[in-house]
Parts: C-alpha cells; structure tokens; sequence
C-alpha cells in the first residue's frame, strides 16, 4: 500500500533516486496505490546531469510493493521493496531507457506494455 508521504525507490535510470509520493492519482479521496496505479511524486534525491532533477514534480507507476498483491488465480505476490517507474502520463511510456529488478505481469494489462518489454524480469 503506497499513500501519500510514502517514500519509495525510483528504479529506472531516469536521474531521480527517491521520491515521495504526495497524491494517489485516480479520484478525489483515493486513499492507497498498488501495482499499477499512478503516484504523483516529488523527487527528494537525483543524480548529478540527469533528465530528472530534485524538487521536480513527476508521475509514476507503482512497480513493487510489499505488501502481498493478490493475482486472480488467487495467488499472493510481494517484493523487498516498494518501488516506482518515472512515467509520462499521456503516453503510459517511461521517461527512462531502462528499468532495474523485476516487475508483475500486471503492468501489462494495465497499459505499461513499454514498461514490462523494458524490464530484465517480469514475474
């Protein structure tokens, strides 16, 4: 469950590090995120000549969480950590040219096709 103040892992190789999620997009009082759902997030740390930069506003898409995710064969799936992938919301397409450690199949039906093609694992 991800919610706003959440700090979570950027992990594309887009610049930012880590951000904070400060809305949960998708409706008025929408309250969590899980795998799939778009954040909007503000960078806290970002490496040095990068495209992302610190205090910058993006959007994002939940890629991992801990707390288990229910699948619909009833089956449970969790990561080590809570992390995201640096979107551009129109496109559903990343800002990044790669994506580190493993994403849920998921993604796939929920319109980030871009975004499992990308990643080394896709469990």
């Amino acid at each position: 469950m991800i919610q706003p103040q959440t700090i979570v892992r950027v992990t594309d190789n887009s610049g930012a590090r880590i951000v904070r999620v400060f809305k949960v997009l998708g409706g008025s009082a929408r309250r969590y995120a899980r795998i799939g759902d778009e954040v909007a997030c503000s960078v806290q740390t970002a490496e040095p000549r990068k495209e992302v930069k610190k205090k910058q506003v993006v959007h994002a898409v939940v890629v991992r969480q801990k707390k288990p995710y229910r699948r619909k064969d009833g089956s449970y799936i969790s990561f080590s950590e809570n992390a995201v992938v640096i979107v551009d919301r129109k496109k559903k397409e990343p800002l990044s040219t790669r994506i580190f450690g493993p994403v849920p199949r998921e993604l796939d039906a929920k319109g980030y096709r871009r975004v499992v093609s990308m990643a080394p694992e896709v469990v």
